[in-house]
């Protein structure tokens, strides 16, 4: 071997070593400088204040400030793609809402990213029980007694967002049952309730948090809840009962929403373990605990490991129904 091509060699290798050490280093020192974390969408709702409930533990913990920054638009696409184009740093964080990542990859011609390669999927956070609620006034105290009325009367249905979980529901009960309730898209949960309660719309579904005070003044009635398990926050007596055990099997009926907390593509893995673990331990929090108590959610912030099984098995559900439904938003 030259002498030349030994130098050479030796060169690379000092160099490469150098890398090294300065990630070692740029790793140990995170963070170094103010966070951000990316909601989507207004303040308010549930997203917004998960993203602040971690935000706050991260720094409390970190000793650097976290910063919350709402860039709604585009039914969530304008805050997602800031992510997925930030530096993989640790700087820059999205909490977001599975519908914008999962359902998105259908109800767009094209997104402005990838969401398996463009994001680094770090924790699932619980959406809760999303309960299906008539006004009081409607004859109708069963889902089934609510389908039965929507094939004989012009009914409208309240969802959270076009493309969202009760888009869905209102889909499929006009492929499966011939009705067709008209899906009425709203701005925000408060709106959409306040019409609940006047009897403009026939039925809505939403966060508990959303449709409790309406029902502990009496003007509206929820008469089902997804998933397999019964809402314990609902007051009725019994607990209200879930689609299924009303008989209604289909799998949109049983499948439950997450929000997660992501960050770009390639973040360094001792940042995501990091994060991963202290988003988890703010799951104990007391500001947490009470935001789980409002929304009456039962699970737990995950591991990156878990968020992936999780989209893995739900995900293709969710991409089949809505491409079965025919539902675009372009």
């Amino acid at each position: 071997m030259s002498a030349d091509l030994k130098r050479r060699r030796m060169l690379a290798a000092s160099a490469a070593a150098l890398a090294t050490l300065a990630f070692d280093v740029g790793a140990q020192a995170w963070p170094s400088r103010p966070i951000r974390m990316i909601c989507p969408f207004p303040p308010g709702g549930l997203t917004d204040l998960y993203t602040r409930a971690i935000a706050d533990h991260l720094q409390q913990v970190l000793g650097q400030p976290v910063l919350v920054e709402n860039r709604p638009g585009a039914g969530g696409l304008i805050g997602n793609d800031s992510v997925a184009k930030a530096a993989p740093d640790g700087y820059t964080f999205l909490v977001t809402i599975q519908t914008t990542l999962v359902q998105g990859q259908v109800l767009y011609k094209k997104l402005p990213y990838n969401p398996e390669t463009d994001f680094t999927w770090i924790s699932a956070l619980g959406a809760g029980h999303l309960p299906f609620a008539v006004p009081a006034s409607l004859p109708v105290r069963s889902f089934r007694e609510f389908v039965e009325y929507a094939k004989t009367n012009r009914t409208s249905m309240g969802t959270y967002a076009a493309g969202s979980f009760p888009h869905m529901i209102a889909g499929q009960l006009n492929k499966l049952y011939g009705t067709k309730i008209e899906a009425v898209h709203y701005r925000g949960e408060t709106p959409m309730w306040i019409d609940v309660a006047g009897g403009q719309i026939q039925g809505a579904i939403g966060s508990v948090a959303g449709v409790l005070p309406h029902v502990q003044k009496g003007s509206v009635r929820v008469v089902a809840v997804p998933t397999n398990v019964r809402s314990p926050k609902l007051p009725e007596v019994p607990e209200v009962p879930t689609f299924i055990e009303q008989g209604f099997t289909d799998p949109v009926f049983a499948l439950r929403g997450w929000i997660g907390l992501f960050g770009p593509a390639k973040l360094p893995r001792e940042i995501v373990e990091r994060v991963s673990r202290l988003t988890i331990e703010a799951g104990e929090s007391a500001r947490l605990k009470q935001i789980y108590d409002q929304f009456g959610i039962a699970e737990r912030p995950t591991t990156p490991e878990e968020f992936l099984r999780l989209y893995r098995t739900d995900g293709p559900q969710w991409i089949a129904i809505t491409r079965e439904l025919g539902i675009t938003l372009d």
